[in-house]
């Protein structure tokens, strides 16, 4: 089969878009200048104000967008989430779309941005895979700050017995550098500081990051703060920012990175796109803000949770829905005919070749996910996001093996086509809200022990046989409920290319069992993260990084961006 090799780049796309002023966008959706904080003529806040007036508004439906266990093949999530709010714009719906800000760390390596693709992507795209409004650096900023104030506390006289071993909080970089896992700091002498282990996390792994994801205001935002675990005493007793006194200070150096960002699509459809955790090593949503603030203004919101349904959708359901008192109406489920070969044991070198038997072997991964959604009493529905490169019977196989299921399944050509592209996909997302006859249920009770909430987790939504804890982690385990943490959910940072903790088990793996070598709290978040398999919070650069790439003409527009 020939392919057009001479398809135009999503930055291509994006340059040769019209884009309107975003006053125009946001009056759409009834706001005025007075609403709105300019960043430029394209990008804006909602102000403190905005947000605070909008609370008393009924809340419109949120469809959450999820996918199968990504692969190199690309699965183009984010594309069909724009794709999708581009479609119930053209259906006439008021619409906004709720998505995550990018890390410069995977669009400086090799996963690219997060602003969609094609004729499927948020504008301006360059300004949002790059510096955006500052919100990420904001973040690494009131990070490193409390990193500062803590070894400053140790010069100081360490009036809290903090001990030195035993200092859990790390400063962060928005970058992959996996020579800053581990470092050595206070070296020098006494004016130096205090000689000490320390390392960086990648920002959007930084407890703040999912703080201000998670908060509900300002105010929520300071508390929250104020509850995050830094280090442990000698006594081996919780050392938090409140007992510093610091939590005003970062909230300070937040407070405009906590307002929501508003943009639009290429069709003009409003987005904001707010806060960034990754979903393998954090809870994966953007901001709690952002998408009760679009449910105020939009009567569907359209947001995604990141990689698969096993690690974005059960953290958005577990985590961030539960304590937003967010529910979804409906899920959609990504896949594509490439990722589906690759889970079906094709190499990435072959998936140009017509191949529906690893089709159908890779299928078993995308039944998992909608088993997984289906456990939680929600609708879905199964979008195949079409390539150039899938044949006809390729396409009709996948269609075959949904409908043998039952499953509702749409095929959706929103990169090539925007919004045109996902009519039907729409069509039979209402059509699921209206006929829902579902109740949605967490899997697991709040008051569930933190280990059994684990294994549920490995279990039913992973499909694992079991979970083994390493001796430090069962020691954790005893320890977090002895401070009274045993009630918060727990996050698992697992390897997002596998149901497994295993990155090489594609497909539906079973019969395995997920190693949890330690436990971080997370209480300022609201979480217990389980760290599972070599599954890292500083992830590194590939051969080849995507900033090979990259360039800018002398006019600034920037080059090989995707």
């Amino acid at each position: 089969m020939s392919v057009n090799i001479n398809v135009k780049s999503d930055i291509e796309i994006a340059q040769d878009a019209t884009i309107k002023p975003i006053i125009e966008v946001a009056e759409k959706i009834g706001l005025t200048n007075d609403d709105l904080e300019l960043y430029g003529k394209y990008k804006a806040k909602l102000s403190s104000e905005t947000l605070k007036k909008l609370e008393t508004e009924k809340s419109g439906k949120v469809i959450l967008v999820t996918a199968i266990n990504p692969t190199p093949a690309g699965e183009g999530k984010s594309t069909v989430t724009v794709g999708l709010g581009d479609a119930l714009h053209q259906l006439g719906k008021k619409v906004m779309i709720a998505m995550r800000e990018p890390s410069l760390g995977p669009t400086m390596g090799i996963k690219g941005g997060a602003t969609g693709g094609g004729y499927a992507q948020v504008l301006p795209m360059e300004d949002i895979n790059l510096h955006f409004t500052g919100d990420l650096h904001a973040i690494t900023t009131a990070n490193n700050a409390l990193a500062a104030l803590i070894d400053n506390h140790l010069q100081q006289g360490n009036e809290l017995n903090i001990d030195q071993r035993r200092i859990v909080w790390k400063r962060a970089v928005d970058l992959n550098d996996r020579a800053l896992r581990k470092v050595i700091i206070g070296l020098g002498g006494p004016i130096q500081g205090v000689p000490r282990e320390d390392g960086f996390d990648i920002t959007v792994a930084s407890e703040i990051m999912a703080v201000l994801c998670l908060a509900n205001d300002l105010k929520d935002l300071k508390l929250r703060l104020s509850r995050m675990v830094v280090a442990y005493n000698f006594k081996k007793e919780p050392v938090t920012v409140g007992d510093l006194g610091v939590e005003g200070a970062l909230a300070l150096l937040l407070k405009d990175a906590v307002k929501p960002n508003l943009v639009q699509t290429i069709e003009h459809t409003p987005a904001l796109i707010h806060g960034g955790p990754f979903a393998n090593i954090a809870h994966g949503c953007n901001s709690v803000i952002a998408t009760k603030t679009a449910s105020k203004l939009a009567d569907y919101v359209i947001t995604e949770a990141g990689f698969g349904a096993d690690l974005g959708a059960e953290k958005f359901l577990h985590i961030k829905g539960r304590s937003a008192g967010i529910k979804p109406e409906a899920v959609v489920i990504v896949a594509t005919i490439r990722a589906l070969k690759m889970h079906g044991g094709v190499p990435k070198t072959e998936l140009g070749q017509e191949n529906s038997n690893a089709l159908t072997a890779g299928f078993t991964n995308l039944k998992k996910h909608v088993e997984t959604i289906k456990s939680f009493g929600l609708p879905l529905i199964v979008a195949i996001n079409k390539f150039v490169a899938d044949t006809d019977l390729e396409v009709e196989t996948l269609l075959s093996l949904c409908e043998k299921e039952e499953i509702p399944v749409a095929l959706t050509e929103v990169w090539e086509k925007g919004g045109k592209g996902g009519l039907a996909l729409a069509e039979k997302v209402l059509n699921e809200i209206e006929n829902n006859q579902m109740d949605f249920n967490p899997l697991y009770d709040l008051s569930d022990s933190i280990e059994n909430k684990i294994r549920t987790v490995v279990q039913n939504v992973y499909g694992g046989k079991d979970v083994e804890f390493s001796s430090k982690a069962q020691k954790q385990l005893k320890d977090f409920e002895s401070f009274g943490w045993g009630s918060l959910p727990v996050c698992m940072a697992k390897t997002q290319y596998s149901l497994s903790d295993d990155p090489s088990k594609l497909g539906r793996p079973t019969d395995f069992v997920v190693h949890v070598r330690e436990l971080k709290p997370s209480i300022g978040a609201g979480f217990i993260v389980a760290l599972t398999g070599d599954v890292m919070t500083m992830p590194g650069l590939p051969k080849s990084p995507a900033a090979l790439k990259m360039d800018v003409d002398e006019e600034g527009n920037a080059i090989g961006l995707f």
